[in-house]
């Protein structure tokens, strides 16, 4: 094994407790009956980040029942039996939360430079996470191979400068409409959601041979403690889910890019679920009854604070 280039003042930070209130309220114009509901809120142990408490309210009462995903996820499945004029889900989950300031990552020998491939075991594993699943007109990979240095290039460090890229060359824009954007047309574009991004760098690095998946979560903007989110300018995505892309490196295992925001590591990214494409992804989805006018609109928001609030509020 070849380790990554170290710098003396990685470090590892100190584990916070965080606390992330996701509420979702949806309006009627009269009382309808609903269809299943399933929720992605709720994130997974990991050596990286651990569950420490949680509650979900849901009115009108809700019989609520657990499973496992293709993809291990955990999910929600909330069934109704009343009528009514709103359905409120408001999901409260604290987490104790690690990470480095700055990432270091062991990758294998062979997948320190581009293009490498993956062993036979892992590229069974892989399956499709591998190939690309919205074929266009050869521009992303075109992208992609930009970021090329010579014929053969750190692996890290066209990931870095890819996800960077985005970063700083692409606007951010909040969509209200469900769905994700092309690939294509967020390239063409210029600008699109933390979604739309997502999907971009995956299906670029997948034309690049490597393996990528999509991450739905949370992100944690220390700004909004001190009241000067606006002002930062530093992370975008705060108040709804979040998104970015997890890619497979031999030694190093999945690795977190979030290219909205220009983030490598965990470093404030709240993991929730992971899928081979977004629309296996999507943190609460469900139907109703009654006519389409009857629907009037829904609500978000999202917080993540530092702390325990459920201690606090049992307090």
């Amino acid at each position: 094994m070849i380790s990554a280039p170290r710098t003396d003042d990685v470090e590892q930070l100190s584990m916070q407790v965080l606390s992330i209130v996701h509420r979702t309220e949806y309006t009627y114009r009269q009382p309808v009956r609903f269809g299943e509901h399933r929720l992605l809120f709720r994130p997974r142990d990991s050596h990286d980040m651990r569950l420490v408490d949680s509650r979900l309210r849901i009115e009108p009462a809700a019989t609520v029942g657990w499973m496992h995903d293709t993809f291990s996820n955990s999910v929600a499945v909330a069934r109704f039996e009343e009528m009514a004029e709103r359905l409120v889900f408001e999901s409260v989950i604290v987490v104790e939360h690690y990470a480095i300031n700055y990432p270091v990552f062991d990758v294998a020998a062979n997948a320190i430079h581009l293009p490498f491939a993956y062993d036979i075991d892992e590229l069974q594993d892989l399956g499709r996470t591998t190939v690309r699943h919205h074929p266009d007109d050869g521009a992303i990979e075109a992208w992609a191979r930009s970021f090329f240095t010579g014929e053969t290039t750190e692996t890290l460090d066209l990931l870095r400068r890819m996800t960077e890229s985005i970063r700083a060359d692409f606007i951010y824009l909040r969509r209200d409409e469900e769905g994700v954007q092309t690939p294509a047309k967020t390239l063409a574009r210029r600008r699109g959601t933390c979604r739309d991004f997502a999907l971009l760098m995956m299906e670029a690095v997948r034309s690049l041979g490597l393996a990528a998946r999509f991450v739905t979560g949370y992100v944690f903007d220390p700004a909004l403690e001190s009241g000067n989110a606006f002002d930062s300018g530093t992370i975008q995505g705060g108040g709804s889910t979040h998104a970015w892309v997890q890619v497979y490196l031999p030694g190093a295992g999945w690795v977190e890019y979030d290219p909205t925001n220009g983030i490598i590591g965990g470093e404030n990214l709240i993991r929730v679920g992971v899928a081979r494409d977004p629309s296996q992804a999507i943190p609460l989805q469900g139907t109703f009854f009654g006519l389409q006018e009857d629907f009037l609109g829904m609500d978000v928001s999202v917080e993540v604070l530092r702390g325990n609030v459920l201690e606090r509020s049992a307090a």
